[in-house]
């Protein structure tokens, strides 16, 4: 069965797309637990990060440091990488802007329009 993340990648579900290149794919976390937190995940659906195979491991941990360094630059904060895997089953890298209202857990409630303007700062291609 296709995760919500698959979808997204073949376009049957929208997303605030930050980067893209032949094998990945970045975008907003619409649950954001900070203002800019974005999801990188591979174009192939593999559930768990280590099991991918090493081009396409590559090729993301390469995505995820460009767009940190991308984050970092536009927002001024030190940028926190997670790999949880248990929230949904493609492998994908969470990057969150960090300050210190953040906690594990949190959710920042975020408007379609609030969304848009993040995804304009942050788009790189």
């Amino acid at each position: 069965m296709s995760s919500v993340f698959a979808k997204i990648v073949a376009g049957e579900i929208p997303c605030y797309k930050i980067y893209e290149d032949e094998k990945v794919l970045a975008f907003l976390d619409i649950h954001p637990g900070t203002r800019g937190h974005t999801l990188v995940i591979p174009k192939i659906e593999v559930d768990k990060i280590y099991d991918l195979p090493e081009d396409e491991y590559v090729a993301l941990m390469l995505a995820a440091k460009k767009i940190a360094k991308h984050m970092e630059e536009v927002f001024h904060q030190r940028t926190l990488w997670k790999v949880v895997g248990t929230d949904v089953p493609h492998a994908h890298i969470h990057l969150e802007p960090y300050d210190e209202t953040w906690y594990y857990g949190r959710e920042v409630k975020m408007t379609p329009e609030e969304m848009q303007e993040v995804q304009a700062q942050l788009k790189m291609n």
